[in-house]
């Protein structure tokens, strides 16, 4: 396999969001009222520089896993892509997957929480500490789960192909962001975390419309594909606005677990000020997809789904932004 081969396979495009959601994530931690020290350190920017790149590992080497196994599938959606044309073997793919696995998971085991001075320091802290690994993991398990037979391929299985997208990619990433440099064991990071995640819940189908002639024959049951269409937006309608009203009102609210805090530690009025952004964007976004519901299956790059990674991102930002000012 050539290095241009290689770097086709893993879609380097979309290792942005990860490497984004997971500095947001801890740039949130670092900020928050969990975090007491507020000191830049050696090791805390190594944390982030190694959490950072892990994500974006993992996210390549789900990319490639899952051309492995949509193998049949890309023949009729993305027939250029190397395994289809033969420009590469399924045998190296494998390959390449297995190399970025290990790349992105074993370093992870040198994150610990809090940060600590000296590799051998880091590797032999108390299992609690190493929160960031067991995340990866749960993200590296969710690719499994979602692509490869053997462990479910929830791909083939309607909405939880959604969930298998939206916890990991969504909630688990952005506490795993968190965790390089604050404990997750406070609500505060699971709620932002749970935002993107039922965003995801519905946006992550905006490329399945696209894709239902090949999902269709590789037994794929995406929503459109089992519901059609019309019904399909209809049902991931919702999601482009609720998380972000949720967000203007859980700005406000008090921690259960700790009364005298708000829930969010970020500005309130600027998290405010973005789910408002956001609420109207998605509702554009939702006109988009209802115009003509049947135009997402015959355009590869719909708008809508250009809004959604676009949101996607100006969350992620404006989360970050909402807790240093």
């Amino acid at each position: 396999m050539t290095p241009k081969t290689a770097v086709r396979l893993t879609r380097p495009f979309t290792l942005l969001p990860p490497l984004v959601g997971i500095l947001s994530g801890a740039v949130c931690a670092f900020e928050s009222v969990h975090n007491a020290s507020r000191r830049v350190t050696p090791e805390l920017l190594s944390a982030v520089a190694l959490g950072a790149l892990c994500a974006s590992l993992l996210n390549a080497a789900s990319n490639v896993l899952n051309q492995i196994t949509d193998l049949d599938v890309d023949r009729i959606n993305k027939p250029d892509r190397p395994l289809v044309t033969g420009g590469t073997t399924i045998r190296s793919a494998w390959g390449l997957t297995a190399v970025l696995y290990v790349l992105a998971m074993v370093p992870t085991w040198w994150i610990v929480v809090p940060a600590v001075p000296g590799l051998s320091a880091r590797a032999t802290a108390p299992l609690a500490s190493h929160q960031a690994f067991f995340l990866y993991l749960a993200g590296l398990v969710a690719t499994l789960v979602y692509s490869v037979p053997a462990f479910g391929r929830t791909k083939r299985l309607g909405v939880w192909a959604n969930v298998t997208i939206a916890v990991p990619r969504g909630t688990l990433l952005k506490v795993a962001g968190w965790t390089l440099v604050a404990s997750a064991g406070s609500a505060e990071p699971w709620t932002i975390g749970a935002f993107f995640g039922i965003f995801l819940l519905g946006a992550s189908s905006t490329k399945d419309f696209s894709d239902a002639e090949g999902d269709r024959a590789g037994g794929c049951e995406t929503l459109p594909v089992k519901y059609g269409n019309r019904k399909a937006v209809a049902m991931i309608s919702p999601f482009f606005v609720l998380p972000w009203l949720l967000l203007m009102v859980l700005a406000w609210v008090a921690d259960p677990f700790e009364p005298s805090r708000r829930l969010l530690s970020g500005n309130p009025w600027l998290l405010t000020a973005l789910g408002l952004v956001l609420a109207g964007w998605g509702t554009y976004t939702v006109r988009l997809l209802r115009r003509n519901p049947d135009e997402l299956a015959t355009t590869e790059n719909h708008p809508s789904w250009t809004h959604m990674y676009l949101m996607l991102m100006c969350a992620q930002v404006g989360f970050a932004l909402a807790y240093v000012f």
